[in-house]
């Protein structure tokens, strides 16, 4: 008598799991039931269908119950409910959807494809109108009626995980103005912090608005719109709202049945997928599995797993017994432009289960190109490696606009095959120009990790040098080993300048008994400089891993500036057409395939040689090129006149010298992003070193009044004036108001020792107790003379800079959501920058 198998749920594990067994034998019955009205249905690409990228609905659905009839002969119920299961009688109670028709189904074999569902917390509000989450296609065709019928302008995602990252880039490629709202310090939890600031920073470019550490504590419904209340006090907008929160597996109907469930609520199986009943299996998100670094149990919801987990199901239903090991966890996600992948652990996790850096593992992040860079649209790619002492590999993760997948896919491949990093530098993989390089940065990798296990090199990451900056100042030396043009562009405050090709003869300037530092654009330099250094008898030397086109991403929200926003060329206004008198056409330059600094270099080469006026229109794959050419030609006196993106290219056009405003103000410079007064909007005359700085230092009252009486003046005369903020003079830039921040107990103590914003200030003499402080605010409202308070409002509407030292703020344990609006963050460089422009420099 042929034997019968029941599955319960479709989609990848379910179908996948019939299909198989219909394979193996042709005799046996096969039931699927499915709760739903779809048996198999792309799940992964349901943001891109709302996004229009996949333009048909049908091409979502990849298989129905008449074609599983017809090919497969399997009997698929749709709208079928299971409602309970007998494992003693082995009988399923199913529900019809349709009908409300109760009746039993026999099995030999029962299959759990119950897969996963999205959390909803209970958060006041969450059912209203315009809030979604997305999972089916029931799901995806209500958005999709939303949007037609409604028509919204702005949409918040709650949530930056996969679905989450993916609908925000649809939804905007669907002209929304987007929010992303997220709990943790990061989006994309499978990459560790440093890797997802690569995200952070692309996501801003592309217009997006990012909140990070920030959860929503109530949704209000308002005149068609929701407005979301987060738990700071901040509140967003959107007339959509789509819920990433995370997912949990579908387990009651398990948990009815008596079946093994472990504490997150997923059901335990053995290594051939049996559940703790020996005739009932389980596949897919709703399982348990083996993490095969660890060796633990864990979770792992993707689809590649699910898949392979069915296929070993229905052999061992039909006869075999073959084992799933277990999963690593290896995924991918495309955000915006650029597409992220991981595979094992990352440094949170190792950091979490005890494990020290340096004792227990070791990490590698290299700047690599996607293919030759000499063939055309090489784009970088940002690679991190995990590994300890004896070279296993413990995770990687990748980051890039090209053949990022590739890479993780390959690491996968050896780690799977318990392979080491020795493993990874040996390995020989296919080459040509436009697919690779003769040294794969998999092989680089490899490379680099056996470096630092044979002791030939030590890195630092930005993190660590921020850390090792506070701590030890006097004892490091931040060694530059770019060439002027690059530091131009940016160099590490208080770092010493070598180019590379000096270093040799300029040893004896270094003081050996410092710990030093090389940095240069993506670390391949800096790596020659720390072998040159450590061969010459300096015994304390390392390198800044992945050079500062690494640390400035890592660092791209520290001046409080958006980094520059990559219009797409349909949108982006062309620059301005050259006078007629201009003396010479639009100059190109293709810059593409180049790596930091490389297209820094070409343009300042080739601007040198170009006249007075001209223009350069320059095209570049490397993602920091938008706000490094904005910097440079800040820096040098010339003139960006636009930025915009077209497909991987960021095409920006460059005058020589300065421009008039007027065709700065007509080419709509994105990359400028400051309300009103940019330095970009004044005339020449009045940028080329007439601006005034003011450091305050000092957070007495009288000084405080007497900076802003100046800082007023000078802005008034139609003056650049940036007032720098640092150490004490920060508490005249603080909310009056208590702001709840999680602090370390020293920080809170200073926080409450310290005056809380200007009302609190005191005079330097003659305070006596407040009572000359109250005098002299009673003196000035009689001589008509504005408050401190009036003051600063005054010198914000005439665009007087207010910067607050971020390196003060975290000395003082002062945080950006105690700071009044309107105040940038930045570093000592961002001053020096603007000091340089500046004929008149005060300190208060």
């Amino acid at each position: 008598m042929p034997k019968k198998t029941v599955i319960i749920g479709g989609v990848a594990g379910g179908a996948t799991a019939a299909a198989r067994l219909r394979r193996r034998d042709e005799n046996m019955e096969i039931v699927v039931l499915e709760k739903g009205d779809y048996i198999s249905f792309a799940n992964c690409g349901l943001p891109y269908y709302i996004g229009d990228v996949i333009k048909s609905r049908d091409a979502l659905l990849l298989q129905t119950p008449e074609a599983m009839k017809k090919k497969f002969n399997i009997d698929v119920r749709t709208k079928a409910e299971a409602a309970a299961i007998d494992p003693k009688e082995h009988k399923v109670l199913v529900r019809s959807l349709s009908t409300g028709e109760e009746y039993e189904e026999t099995y030999d074999s029962l299959i759990l494809a119950t897969g996963s569902s999205p959390l909803k917390p209970p958060i006041p509000g969450i059912d209203g109108q315009g809030i979604f989450t997305l999972w089916n296609i029931p799901d995806t065709d209500n958005i999709k009626h939303y949007m037609e019928q409604h028509h919204p302008g702005r949409a918040a995602v709650i949530g930056g995980g996969f679905i989450g990252l993916e609908m925000a880039e649809n939804l905007h490629r669907a002209g929304l103005d987007v929010t992303i709202i997220e709990m943790q310090n990061q989006v994309m939890a499978p990459l560790d912090y440093e890797m997802a600031q690569l995200l952070h920073e692309n996501i801003r470019m592309n217009n997006t608005r990012l909140i990070l550490e920030d959860g929503v504590d109530h949704f209000e419904t308002q005149n068609g719109s929701t407005k979301i209340h987060l738990k700071s006090g901040r509140s967003v907008e959107a007339e959509l709202v789509l819920l990433s929160i995370g997912v949990r597996p579908n387990s009651a109907l398990a948990k009815d049945a008596g079946l093994a469930l472990n504490a997150r609520g997923g059901i335990q199986v053995d290594a051939c997928l049996r559940t703790s009943e020996p005739d009932i299996y389980a596949v897919g998100d709703v399982i348990e599995v083996n993490h095969l670094v660890t060796g633990e149990k864990t979770m792992i919801p993707l689809a590649g797993p699910a898949n392979k987990q069915a296929r070993i199901c229905a052999d061992n239903i039909t006869g075999s017994q073959k084992t799933y090991e277990g999963s690593m966890g290896t995924s991918v996600a495309q955000v915006f432009d650029l597409t992220a992948a991981a595979v094992g652990l990352n440094e949170k996790a190792l950091l979490a289960s005890g494990r020290k850096k340096g004792t227990d593992y070791e990490t590698v992040v290299i700047n690599q190109k996607s293919h030759a860079g000499y063939y055309p649209q090489a784009t970088p790619i940002t690679l991190k490696l995990l590994f300890d002492k004896e070279g296993k590999i413990l995770g990687a993760q990748a980051v890039g606009q090209d053949k990022v997948d590739k890479r993780i896919d390959t690491i996968a491949t050896v780690m799977s095959m318990k392979g080491t990093t020795e493993n990874l530098a040996k390995l020989e993989l296919a080459y040509a120009p436009p697919f690779s390089s003769a040294k794969d940065p998999v092989n680089m990798l490899g490379f680099v990790a056996e470096n630092i296990r044979n002791n030939m090199v030590s890195f630092v990451t930005p993190a660590e040098l921020d850390l090792l900056l506070q701590a030890e100042h006097e004892g490091v030396t931040v060694l530059d080993v770019t060439e002027e043009a690059e530091r131009m562009v940016f160099s590490i405050p208080g770092s010493v300048h070598m180019p590379l090709g000096t270093l040799r003869s300029r040893l004896r300037e270094l003081n050996p008994d410092k710990r030093i530092v090389a940095y240069c654009s993506i670390g391949v330099r800096s790596y020659n400089a720390a072998r040159i250094l450590m061969q010459s008898g300096f015994q304390k030397v390392s390198v800044l891993a992945g050079g500062t086109s690494f640390y400035k991403t890592y660092h791209h929200t520290a001046s409080g500036e958006t980094p520059p926003v990559l219009t797409s060329a349909e949108k982006s206004p062309a620059a301005p057409e050259p006078a007629k008198d201009s003396p010479q056409k639009l100059q190109i330059l293709d810059c593409s395939g180049l790596q930091c600094p490389g297209p820094i270099m070409k343009v300042n080469e080739t601007l040198k040689k170009m006249p007075e006026g001209s223009r350069l229109q320059v095209s570049a794959t490397d993602m920091g090129f938008a706000r490094d050419i904005d910097a440079w030609c800040r820096r040098t006196g010339n003139t960006l006149l636009s930025t915009e993106r077209q497909g991987r290219e960021n095409i920006v056009t460059i005058q020589k010298g300065t421009a008039p405003s007027s065709a700065v103000d007509a080419a709509s410079c994105p990359s400028h992003n400051r309300d009103d007064l940019s330095a970009a909007s004044w005339p020449s005359h009045d940028r080329d070193d007439q601006g005034k700085t003011i450091i305050v230092f000092d957070g007495d009252l009288d000084k405080v009044l007497a900076s802003f009486i100046i800082a007023n003046g000078a802005a008034a005369m139609g003056r650049p004036v940036t007032m720098f903020f640092t150490f004490w003079g920060l508490n005249a830039l603080r909310k009056p108001e208590k702001v709840h921040v999680k602090k370390p107990f020293i920080e809170k103590m200073f926080g409450f020792m310290m005056p809380r914003g200007t009302t609190k200030l005191k005079l330097s003499k003659m305070h006596m107790m407040g009572m000359g402080t109250k005098m002299m605010k009673k003196v000035m409202k009689s001589k008509n003379v504005s408050s401190l308070e009036e003051l600063i409002r005054q010198a914000q509407e005439n665009g007087v800079k207010l910067v607050a030292c971020t390196m003060s703020m975290d000395v003082m344990g002062i945080t950006p959501e105690e700071l009044i609006d309107g105040v940038e963050l930045a570093g000592v460089a961002s001053y020096l920058g603007d000091a340089e422009q500046s004929n008149v420099n005060l300190f208060v």
